[in-house]
């Protein structure tokens, strides 16, 4: 069978790249096991524009955010499933210092695409937040496990559960042979699994392991509280809470000093007694050392892309970037060197 693109991974890259070359007409196939690495389906899945101890607005915010919604909006339509919950964000002062440098940040331009409202008091007696907070808008969530799901089915027998092994690949004249496929391209969307790809190991990857904890508690408000760590609702009670980043221990799965860090600071930021822990997981991220993802063709192997490298801000970034690799791949435009992977070709 002959194809364009053969992909491998199915995670946020994969799936929303997948469905871009499908809506231009390109035939697929996406290769993928769920269970190797569940970086993509435990992942928090927030969508923030203002990040970080130091709350600044994030890296390329004036590009990524307006397609956010309006993408996820897009998919929701084509699966016919609901997964992108738009919800505002409180970030809560830590000083007095804080709220006066956002009341006048608040008034300038490029702010104000994203702040809702400066808050001088507490918001609520069950968060701790003394110096008030600053109310974030055009934000939420995508429940990237429903979505993962939901991409699942639209793509059908586009997606083979399978693992591509490598060393099955063969170059032929016009491209590559896979068992019984014959594709112009591949394209590596597969996270952490590119570190073991003959292809892109050269990359400078920083892997770093997130764990989140699923709890009941009280005070349930219709938004997002983060600052030191998320609290994302999920109805009846339970919230999502995360995230903690370490690049050690990366093969032990959850841990009791990632559960306690995190039990720890939910208290520091709310007044709530915590009711019960319902569940505890984790992901490996595919981070890279300068936090830029990694686009790109191969500079030996014609054929041969790259779509990854995105951490943990994937749902934020994937969307636009996903534009952009397509314009690269079918109308040859040009990459931005801060994240065209030319600019690691020396490590080869």
């Amino acid at each position: 069978m002959k194809v364009d693109f053969l992909l491998i991974g199915q995670g946020l890259a994969g799936s929303i790249l997948a469905y871009r070359l499908i809506k231009k007409g390109k035939k697929v196939r996406v290769f993928d096991t769920p269970k190797k690495n569940l970086s993509s389906r435990v992942a928090a899945g927030l969508y923030n524009p203002i990040t970080g101890r130091k709350m600044l607005k994030t890296w390329r915010a004036d590009d990524l955010f307006p397609e956010i919604e309006q993408f996820y909006s897009e998919l929701e339509t084509e699966t016919k499933t609901s997964f992108l919950e738009r919800t505002a964000i409180y970030r809560p002062f830590l000083t007095i210092e804080e709220q006066n440098e956002w009341m006048g940040k608040s008034a300038e331009l490029n702010f104000q695409p994203y702040v809702e409202k400066v808050l001088k008091k507490s918001l609520n007696s069950s968060i701790n937040d003394p110096f008030g907070g600053i109310l974030l808008k055009n934000c939420g969530w995508l429940d990237t496990k429903k979505f993962l799901d939901a991409m699942s089915c639209w793509l059908g027998d586009q997606l083979i559960q399978d693992e591509f092994e490598e060393s099955n690949l063969q170059r032929i004249e016009d491209g590559w042979k896979y068992e019984n496929f014959e594709s112009s391209a591949l394209i590596y969307c597969n996270g952490i699994g590119a570190m073991n790809s003959s292809f892109f190991s050269y990359l400078p990857f920083a892997p770093s392991k997130g764990e989140i904890l699923e709890v009941r508690q009280g005070y349930d408000p219709n938004l997002i509280i983060n600052r030191g760590v998320f609290r994302v609702g999920l109805g009846e009670g339970k919230f999502r809470v995360g995230s903690t980043y370490t690049h050690h221990d990366l093969e032990k799965g959850p841990t009791e000093k990632s559960k306690n860090e995190l039990i720890r600071r939910l208290g520091d930021l709310m007044n709530e007694p915590l009711v019960e822990i319902i569940g505890h997981k984790h992901g490996i991220r595919p981070a890279t050392r300068d936090r830029k993802p990694f686009l790109g063709k191969h500079p030996k192997e014609e054929g041969v892309y790259s779509f990854n490298g995105f951490g943990a801000k994937g749902v934020s970034l994937i969307p636009y970037f996903s534009k952009i690799m397509i314009d690269y791949i079918i109308e040859n435009k040009r990459l931005d060197k801060e994240i065209d992977i030319e600019r690691y070709f020396n490590y080869i």
